[in-house]
């Protein structure tokens, strides 16, 4: 053996040491900061203090995206089952959750029974609400998760911020009708946030109990069932915010309900940024082509990827759901913001700047070919006409839509494997949760049913094992 096949062998048995590993602490300590808050304002009564949640999330975190900058570095695929299987990242990921629960519950306590100014209960509401608004993020990793627990666990940090539906629609609904029309969470070109809010809000709603009534339905359940995901979710927050009103009275509620309120707000403007305008094609065979890179905005600034479990690689979440946030990847053919989630916030809140800032850009990532893109459909005749009028970009020809290829034919057996995830649907086993009991066989599946780990693929994209 020589010298160089030597070291080539070495090194390719070294594990890879994530450069990142004590900076993932940064998001468990998000809570951390709320607690200092509150402490800040118990031990000094200075009220700038309550103002803590927005000044961090609005500020000092853009800031720091602006002076530190981007990282555009991979973990090597070889490295990606130890970062997997590595606990100390599933537990960053709990982490945040006694925290947060201690913030709500101080926080609440210091609006009904401290003397606090309106501007001070304002900026009280506001921060409570940030870390619960954040939390929804730690939810959404835990949401992706295999294991019940973690499933069970992202439901609890739902709870203060009463939006369990999330763990519903986000997983089986979001997932699937990313970048389409369809989805209620991916906002259309033209569409200002104030106008996306209400829809987004209630259009989860709708859609999180209508998944919920198709799986129970299979299972020849009723949508009432305490089976029903939402309700177990949202039953969580029934008994924090029943538990906080016995106690301190319906002064708790009021305040739960406003933080609650800005912080799901957080959430949805989030919502808002990552797939604006983007819009899969359908392909020949009508389905919409399956989410790539080029369907989600994405941002490599450090602080913000660090305080969000690196949310900000949105591409590589969509394309492998189940895939944990340390080894998500970045895209070169990703379209990439202008700055981190976190200094898009305000821009989004004003219509003209936001416009502005992100229109030509849409423009661009079609190479002014509108028509590709998602269009609020009140503005689609104006905005096609103000493009074409404008000839700011070259067109190349109409880009043809990508063709997905033909289902494939299904051979004799009785196992089915997701090709995303790996997910098999063995119908001897079945997938009862799903509503498909034991003994299910596989012509019985409907074509549109998406695979229950990563939602990415639905039956007519899965492979057939051999026996």
């Amino acid at each position: 053996m020589t010298t160089n096949t030597m070291n080539a062998t070495t090194l390719t048995a070294q594990p890879w040491t994530d450069p990142k590993r004590l900076l993932w602490l940064f998001s468990p300590l998000i809570p951390v900061l709320g607690l200092l808050i509150l402490a800040a304002y118990s031990l000094t009564g200075w009220g700038i203090f309550t103002w803590g949640g927005p000044l961090l999330v609005y500020v000092l975190i853009p800031v720091f995206d602006w002076l530190i900058g981007t990282d555009q570095s991979n973990p090597p695929e070889a490295a990606v089952s130890q970062l997997e299987n590595d606990g100390y990242y599933r537990a960053i990921v709990y982490s945040y959750i006694p925290a947060q629960f201690a913030t709500t519950i101080w926080g609440t306590w210091i609006a009904v029974t401290g003397d606090l100014a309106t501007w001070e209960l304002v900026g009280l509401i506001f921060s409570v609400g940030a870390i619960n608004g954040i939390a929804i993020n730690t939810s959404h990793e835990l949401g992706h998760k295999r294991e019940s627990f973690d499933r069970w666990m992202a439901k609890l940090t739902l709870a203060p911020v009463a939006y369990g539906h999330f763990f519903v629609e986000h997983n089986r609904g979001h997932h699937k009708n990313v970048a389409t029309p369809d989805d209620p969470a991916s906002s259309k070109m033209g569409e200002t946030f104030w106008r996306f809010l209400p829809r987004t809000m209630i259009g989860s709603v709708i859609s999180a109990w209508k998944i919920e009534a198709e799986r129970l339905g299979r299972m020849g359940k009723s949508v009432w069932s305490l089976e029903n995901d939402n309700f177990q979710a949202w039953a969580m927050t029934l008994v924090l915010f029943g538990g906080m009103t016995l106690w301190l009275g319906w002064g708790a509620l009021v305040f739960l309900a406003l933080q609650a309120f800005y912080g799901a707000s957080l959430l949805e403007v989030i919502n808002y940024i990552e797939h604006y305008g983007l819009l899969r094609q359908k392909g020949a065979d009508g389905r919409y082509v399956r989410c790539a890179p080029e369907h989600s905005w994405n941002s490599n600034h450090i602080v913000t990827n660090l305080f969000l479990y690196q949310l900000q690689r949105h591409s590589d979440h969509h394309a492998h759901p189940t895939r944990s946030f340390q080894a998500l990847r970045h895209f070169e053919n990703s379209p990439q913001l202008p700055s981190g989630y976190a200094s898009m916030l305000i821009p989004a809140y004003i219509p003209w700047l936001w416009f502005r800032q992100m229109d030509p850009l849409v423009a661009a990532h079609y190479k002014g070919d509108l028509s590709l893109a998602n269009i609020l459909p009140s503005k689609r005749a104006k905005l096609l006409r103000e493009e074409a009028g404008r000839d700011a970009v070259a067109r190349a020809g109409q880009p043809q839509p990508e063709t997905v290829a033909p289902a494939t034919v299904m051979t004799a057996t009785n196992r089915y494997r997701c090709p995303d995830c790996g997910f098999v649907y063995d119908e001897k086993a079945g997938c009862p949760h799903e509503g498909f009991p034991a003994g299910t066989v596989w012509s019985k599946i409907p074509d549109s049913w998406p695979c229950p780990d990563c939602a990415v693929r639905e039956k007519v994209d899965f492979e057939p094992l051999p026996d």
